[in-house]
C-alpha cells in the first residue's frame, strides 16, 4: 500500500476527527496539526514497518452555512 486517505471532519463539540478509508483507524484532536501529529501515530502503530503506507491524505470536509 503507497497511500491511506483519512476523511476529516470538523466535530461537532470541538476539535477534528478522523477516519481512515479502507481501514479500522480513528483519531481525534483539538487543532489540525496536532491531528497530524496523531494521524501518523495511528498509522504508525497499525501497520508494522514493512506495510506501512508512504503516503498519508487527509481530506478535509468543511461545512459552511451562510444564510441570507
Amino acid at each position: 500500500m503507497n497511500e491511506i486517505i483519512f476523511l476529516v471532519e470538523e466535530d461537532p463539540e470541538g476539535g477534528f476527527f478522523a477516519r481512515s478509508i479502507g481501514e479500522s483507524i480513528f483519531t481525534q484532536a483539538e487543532t489540525i496539526a496536532e491531528l497530524r501529529l496523531f494521524v501518523r501515530d495511528a498509522v504508525n502503530c497499525h501497520y508494522d514497518e514493512q506495510n506501512r503506507p508512504k503516503l498519508i491524505r487527509l481530506h478535509i470536509v468543511r461545512d459552511e452555512v451562510i444564510a441570507s
